[in-house]
């Protein structure tokens, strides 16, 4: 099952630099922000899910408490891109002040691209771990 963990937690990883891929596509789009964005935003929210589904699933397979932490952290940040979002609208779309907090939406996803990848890596440790040898008798 561990190893189940580790392949949804690469496929998130996955999904996230898709999403990458989306908000490119959208920010070169000429069609109005709003539909050209929301590929973005569906995908983001179906992230959001599946980093809670990942979550549930590393406390139900046992993994470290860190990788359960870790894995909850991922689905706070991805609330947290929805949040910095509706704040850059707040001040609205052309002001300088909504560009360089939006700025941080780019940022935040790179940091939950690196926790992503940490979870993987940690996970991929764990899960593919040799087996112990068994003691002999002497």
């Amino acid at each position: 099952m561990k190893k189940v963990f580790t392949g949804l937690a690469a496929l998130l990883l996955l999904a996230v630099i898709a999403q990458f891929y989306l908000a490119a596509s959208g920010a070169f789009d000429t069609a109005p922000i709003e539909e050209s964005f929301q590929p973005h935003r569906t995908l983001g929210n179906a992230i959001l899910l599946f980093a809670l589904v990942i979550t549930i699933a590393a406390a139900v397979v046992r993994m470290p408490g860190r990788l359960i932490g870790l894995a909850g952290l991922v689905a706070g940040l991805v609330i947290v891109q929805s949040v910095i979002r509706e704040v850059a609208k707040s001040f609205g779309d052309g002001s300088s002040t909504s560009h360089f907090i939006f700025g941080l939406h780019a940022i935040n996803g790179l940091v939950i691209v690196g926790v992503i990848g940490m979870i993987v890596r940690q996970s991929q440790r764990i899960s593919w771990k040799p087996a112990e040898p068994a003691p002999t008798a002497s």
